[in-house]
């Protein structure tokens, strides 16, 4: 998959969800070596979305078929997962998913999606690493992401700018909205007790209840009366509900706009959630674990800190909200 941006066309008919379908290249839904049968689009695109709920996507996170199509010699078809759609093709005898096509008349000009960017770059060295990681506050990937940040951030806080920063567009309706502005303003001004708001947000946080946050402002000790002024000053500042109640605004026509770090996105080509930017540079994070990260953030030191010889756990969250252990599966929103 091209890596698009959300200057270029982010939802084109190559775009499927490679971030949600952990797969590269091509997977056998098992129907043994013998089947030259051709089967019907229908039956192959549920027989997929079978295969991807039980082998692919974390606990708690379904697959449904929106439709599906001949495309050429595949089945192309669309699944909905919570309030995305990705698109994918399946072989017509139903036994390979493909997880994107490519159009091989064309040179691929950036690099494919599920590559490491830090091998196609690498990272940038400094005397203090600046590490933003770039994130929608209720996309599972962008949660799975801030996960493996906190133990880094705890760690190396004072060695290195490190922080938290946001997509200048949300995909998560308007509880997304409030809670980037609640994060945002915790960050800006009572940045001492972000750590511990965060750490209760995305263990106990809900895509059902967005309530929960008000008990994780108790536990961190949150001055409510300075966060509200500064949501409300934030708000007005840019535009936010303004621009989220004028849909002519919205990004592709479905995305409100999110324009606090608009000036970052830009600057770094920020094109979803989450996106790691190690001194100016977008890196790929292959495994999404405390310790992998807090690598990668080691090696763009001149000189490592002692602190990077501490051992951190090598196992990644699922993504969404809690702390269950899974995979990583590199997947964002976008």
């Amino acid at each position: 998959m091209i890596k698009f941006t959300k200057k270029n066309v982010i939802f084109s008919a190559v775009f499927v969800a490679v971030g949600v379908l952990t797969i590269t290249g091509v997977l056998s839904l098992n129907k043994g070596e013998d089947a030259p049968v051709l089967v019907s689009a229908e039956e192959a695109a549920v027989e997929a979305v079978k295969y991807i709920n039980a082998n692919v996507l974390d606990a708690g996170m379904t697959a449904s078929l929106v439709d599906v199509v001949t495309d050429g010699e595949t089945y192309k078809f669309r699944i909905r997962i919570e309030d995305q759609e990705y698109t994918s093709y399946i072989s017509k005898d139903g036994r390979y998913l493909f997880p994107n096509a490519y159009d091989m008349t064309t040179e691929l000009t950036q690099p494919v999606a599920g590559d490491d960017p830090s091998q196609v770059q690498e990272v940038v060295k400094a005397e203090k690493p600046d590490v933003k990681v770039f994130i929608m506050t209720y996309c599972p990937f962008g949660l799975q992401a801030q996960k493996m940040f906190l133990p880094v951030y705890d760690l190396l806080k004072d060695k290195a700018d490190i922080g938290i920063y946001f997509v200048d567009y949300i995909m998560h309706e308007m509880p997304e909205i409030e809670e980037n502005l609640r994060q945002y303003c915790i960050i800006k001004d009572q940045n001492e007790k972000y750590y511990d708001y965060l750490t209760c947000f995305v263990k106990d946080g809900s895509y059902d209840d967005n309530s929960i946050f008000q008990s994780c402002l108790d536990e961190a000790k949150i001055d409510e009366k300075k966060l509200e002024t500064c949501i409300a000053s934030t708000d007005q500042e840019y535009k936010i509900t303004e621009l989220y109640n004028d849909k002519s605004t919205w990004l592709s026509g479905s995305y409100p706009i999110f324009n606090i770090h608009a000036d970052l996105n830009d600057q770094y080509g920020v094109g979803g959630s989450p996106a790691v930017i190690i001194n100016g540079v977008e890196v790929g994070i292959s495994s999404r674990s405390p310790e992998n990260f807090k690598n990668v953030v080691c090696e763009a030191f001149d000189s490592a800190p002692e602190e990077c010889s501490q051992t951190l756990s090598d196992v990644a969250f699922t993504a969404g909200f809690g702390l269950a252990e899974g995979v990583s599966t590199g997947g964002e929103c976008k």
